[in-house]
Parts: C-alpha cells; structure tokens; sequence
C-alpha cells in the first residue's frame, strides 16, 4: 500500500494526514481533529467516550474507522483512529463547536489540493513555502528545506527500490547516515538541539541542512551504481554515503575554526530573523508576493 506521511496545519494547529494510493484518498487523524474541533485536554478520552456513545446511537459510519500508522509526539509510529473525508465531515456534525464551518472548508481545500498538485506538483511546494513561513522561519532557510524535501524523496525511492518498506528501517538507515556525517545519532542530536517532539531538520541551520542533503544524495547515488539486494547492504552504503559528507564536514570546520553541529535550532533563527530589520522586511515582501 503506497501511503504518504503528511501534516497539515488547521489555524496553527498540526492535524495529521495521510494519503493512500490505494484508496486515492487522504485519511485524518481523529483525536487530531477533536483536538482541533474541542477544548478538551484530552482528545483521546474525548474521543473514546464519543465513539462509545456513537455506537450506543448505532452511527456505524464514524466508529468503523480503519486505522494507519502515525507518527506520535515520541517520533515513534502507532496504529491510529484515521477517518477519511466523508467520515470526518460526520464526526464534525456530532462535535459541537465554534470551528466546525472553518474545519469544514479547511477539508474541502485539503482535498482541492492533492487534485490540484497531481497536475502541477509545483504546487506542493508553494504550500509547504507558505506553511513554513507562518512558522515565521526565513525564506533563505526555507529554500534550502524545501530541497532537502526533494533529496529525502529520491532517497526513499531508491530505498523502496531496493525492497524497503519498513519505517523502522528507513529510521534505522536515517540513523546511520546521519551518525556517519554528523557524529552524532537522530537521537543525540534532537538532544542537543533540545528538541522533543519536533522534527531534527526543521531545526537545522543551513549548513546543517546542506550536508545532510549531501549526505542523503551520496547515499542516493551509491545505492544505484551498487543496486544493494537486502538490507545489511543498504545500511553499509547509507554508512559511506553519509561518511562522505562527514569528510566534507571536517574540512569546512578545519576551515571555520568551529564546529558545524550546533545547538542552535529554529526558535533561535525566528528570533534572529525577528531582531533583524532588514530580512524581516524581506521576508514580509516575500509573503505578501506568494498570497
């Protein structure tokens, strides 16, 4: 089943999604829904006390929800309560609340957008563009994430080529490109960063993001001259692909008289870019043109 991972923002608020090929449908968190829909400090128990009373209503068309693997705030992967369009639109009518309309049309613009990049794949990055600038971030980072973003892709590809699914091993293989070129494991540098449940290269400065996408491209490029056949062998050229990168970082810092790795993440550069006048005006015209 071709599924692809996504997070989409409702008014700031993180609502997690996927997209199956299978289905040719996006699928929706539910507790992130009610979370987005209540004021409830629990989505969960909200959402178990719902679903009770919906069956006891026999309303068979919400409950009979299937379920998909998300990733949690931990940044490891469960089986989740998902709905698809037309179940999230009757969960909205049994929830009382002030963002019901708002939601509703949110939806009806999520699903206008898959159409929509299917014909102009460009348009997914002006979305992501935009999502990030919200986040107040700068547009001379944001240009680097959103290649890293494409990098990351020919990356999975390739690894799905060589006959891997699992997101376990995608992590493990992330893991050891990212030790080999960094020195440090996902884990050790979401910990210098102090980073908890946000993602490591959202929080990377662009030095950070270049060598992990040169990193991630080595790999990428190795992996297809050396068509690895199982895993172990895909792990040894994600451990050369991200070496390399390592080499690289070496001699910038050889150069610099510092270290590249920092603990510096993306609170730190909002702060910078509010503080500085000149890239918060450029910044402003930038959004303004992408509206």
């Amino acid at each position: 089943m071709d599924i692809k991972h996504s997070v989409k923002l409702f008014e700031n608020k993180p609502v997690r999604t996927q997209w199956v090929e299978k289905d040719q449908k996006w699928y929706f968190s539910i507790v992130d829904v009610i979370a987005v829909l209540t004021d409830s400090a629990n989505a969960n128990n909200y959402w178990k006390v719902l679903k009770f009373r919906l069956k006891e209503e026999g309303n068979e068309s919400v409950t009979n929800c299937n379920q998909l693997k998300l990733q949690s705030s931990d940044g490891k992967f469960y089986f989740t309560d998902v709905g698809d369009t037309e179940q999230i639109l009757r969960l909205v009518q049994s929830i009382p609340s002030k963002n019901a309309e708002p939601f509703k049309i949110w939806l009806a613009m999520v699903g206008n957008e898959r159409i929509n990049e299917t014909y102009n794949p460009e348009l997914a990055f002006d979305r992501a563009m935009k999502t990030y600038l919200q986040k107040g971030y700068s547009k001379e980072w944001i240009n680097q994430r959103l290649k890293t973003l494409e990098v990351r892709k020919e990356l999975t590809d390739e690894w799905n080529r060589a006959g891997i699914e699992k997101e376990s091993d995608f992590a493990i293989l992330t893991n050891e490109i990212t030790k080999a070129w960094s020195g440090k494991t996902v884990s050790e540098y979401k910990q210098l960063k102090n980073l908890k449940k946000e993602g490591l290269r959202d929080n990377m400065t662009n030095l950070e993001l270049v060598l992990n996408m040169l990193a991630e491209a080595t790999t990428t490029e190795i992996s297809k001259k050396e068509n690895p056949k199982n895993f172990p062998e895909s792990k040894q050229i994600a451990i050369k692909g991200g070496t390399i990168a390592g080499n690289t970082r070496k001699d910038i810092e050889k150069q610099l008289g510092e270290s590249i790795i920092t603990s510096k993440n993306a609170k730190d550069s909002i702060k910078e870019l509010s503080t500085n006048p000149i890239l918060k005006l450029e910044d402003q015209r930038l959004k303004k043109k992408i509206k």
